[in-house]
């Protein structure tokens, strides 16, 4: 499923920028179902790919040759599952650290008999570090992440420079990094770390995007709505010439 490939001078740098660093994460026990606790102990071997610090190959992985999504922090797996049922033509490799989520998405992926949907239970930028080849994937998903509200834990928040220099790193030209929030003064962190990237440009001109209708509504946004919480998406594509100017506007 994978080939080992020594990372080149400007990777190395790269990585060097994101690590040391302090974790996005707590890995909490949470509530494991009973249908979780199951789908784990018997469709792991199939969909769950385990970490390691070489290259992914996809396409032995998948078995064809199609465009690589990743989706960081999936959650329950809702949105991941709906959105691979809607583009069978496209591979979803989706990335969380909590194991219900992990369990719920595996029961998604057999009640739908999903065979474009891996998972990889681990540390998201590790797996960008050592798993994900720099230009190969044609889209990332990062919706609702953890907006760690309080100031003294704005450090843990996932969208930082180094880690956003990192993810564009690994989009290949034109590809598409689709984040949504709830949390507003997270929003305009990340409206500022993404527009700050030189690799990308913001596909709404200088704001946030209207919600696109590939991404499906879920239970807790729709919550958050009920309660009056604005969701916020960014939608930003990878350049294909850093000589040029950023694109202006829509």
């Amino acid at each position: 499923m994978s080939e080992s490939r020594d990372p080149q001078p400007d990777e190395r740098a790269l990585d060097d920028v994101v690590a040391p660093r302090i974790r996005s994460f707590v890995v909490r026990a949470g509530r494991m179902g009973p249908g979780q606790a199951r789908a784990l102990a018997t469709l792991s071997s199939r969909y769950v790919v385990p970490f390691a610090a070489e290259r992914l190959d996809a396409a032995a992985l998948f078995g064809r040759s199609a465009p690589l999504v990743i989706e960081i922090g999936f959650g329950m797996g809702a949105a991941t599952a709906a959105i691979a049922a809607a583009r069978p033509e496209v591979d979803f490799l989706g990335i969380e650290v909590h194991p219900p989520g992990v369990g719920a998405l595996l029961q998604r992926i057999e009640e739908a008999r999903l065979g474009n949907v891996r998972i990889v239970q681990h540390d998201a930028v590790e797996v960008l570090q050592s798993m994900i080849a720099p230009q190969s994937l044609s889209g990332a998903h990062l919706f609702f992440p953890d907006p760690w509200p309080k100031k003294r834990h704005h450090k843990r928040r996932l969208v930082q420079p180094a880690f956003v220099q990192l993810l564009a790193s690994r989009l290949a030209v034109g590809a598409v990094l689709h984040c949504a929030t709830d949390w507003e003064p997270y929003a305009e962190q990340m409206l500022a770390v993404l527009k700050a990237e030189p690799s990308l440009v913001n596909a709404a001109g200088e704001s946030f995007a209207d919600r696109p209708e590939s991404r499906p509504l879920t239970k807790f946004e729709q919550r958050g709505i009920a309660r009056g919480h604005g969701v916020r998406d960014l939608v930003f594509t990878k350049r294909g010439d850093l000589d040029a100017p950023a694109a202006a506007g829509p």
